[in-house]
């Protein structure tokens, strides 16, 4: 029986979604899912899914915000800011921009408020919130990963030199993924109409974690990690270690070169 995964990341009001067999890597599948439900429920029925949103959200934001993000940041050290901070959950579920503004800087110590850039991401978050609230068993199949943690643990936890929207970058991606073992075919497919190539990218790398999470390999940031008023774990998954010999073959090889479209 085939054991699937799958890694999402929110594009243009949808998922890019990309679906492997850990049994068999040659059998994969790109889409893009008008939402979370949608992939969870596709033919192949992802045992595991890494999705680029957080997960357990806070109540009220004390000091620097989740555990998980710093933890992220500290990791990434430069890099830092790709880690957003997470709003309150009362300000996710504001009506307008107005609201979650107010929400957040009453709910927070001290008081911030998210940016327009946060907000227009707000219903990625609130749709899995809601969903792995409404049905727990969920929780044990959607986990949170950060493409950029992702790409910077590939990368030997060193800075990626291009930025992903790049053509330099895409391709230093794509050697990423290809060294982390993704097939071939898969690393150099074209994105699913409606999804972005760097979404595309993203998908694959929160795909690797998820493989990672199947095979219980994948490292917790941080490692003991808490769980929200809710239940939810308050935790970003990033891929193992191991890949350094690899990356160095695959520098040499000048793997990466596949389409930026």
């Amino acid at each position: 029986m085939a054991r699937w995964i799958a890694g999402l990341d929110g594009c243009r009001g949808a998922w890019a979604g990309v679906l492997m067999d850990r049994d068999d890597p040659e059998r994969w599948r790109t889409a893009r899912f008008a939402s979370v439900r949608d992939g969870l429920d596709a033919p192949e029925a992802p045992e595991t899914v890494g999705i680029d949103v957080p997960i357990g959200l806070p109540e009220r934001i004390r000091d620097k915000g989740r555990s998980a993000d710093n933890a992220a940041r500290a990791l990434l050290g430069r890099k830092r800011t790709s880690v957003f901070p997470v709003p309150p959950r009362a300000a996710v579920y504001a009506a307008d921009y107005a609201a979650a503004k107010a929400l957040s800087r009453e709910r927070s110590e001290p008081p911030f408020a998210p940016s327009l850039q946060c907000w227009n991401i707000f219903r990625y978050i609130k749709e899995v919130d809601t969903l792995l609230r409404a049905e727990p068993a969920l929780r044990t199949r959607v986990h949170e990963v950060h493409p950029e943690v992702a790409f910077f643990r590939l990368n030997g936890d060193r800075p990626l030199r291009a930025g992903k929207r790049e053509a330099a970058g895409l391709a230093e991606r794509r050697m990423l993924l290809a060294v982390a073992g993704l097939p071939p075919a898969l690393v150099a497919s074209a994105p699913p109409r409606g999804v972005a190539a760097d979404d595309h990218l993203d998908a694959m790398a929160a795909l690797v974690v998820a493989r990672d999470i199947a095979e219980h390999r994948a490292v917790a940031l941080p490692p003991d990690f808490e769980h929200d008023a809710e239940g939810l774990p308050v935790v970003i998954w990033a891929p193992a270690k191991g890949l350094e010999k690899g990356l160095e073959k695959g520098l040499e090889a000048g793997l990466g070169g596949g389409p930026d479209c």
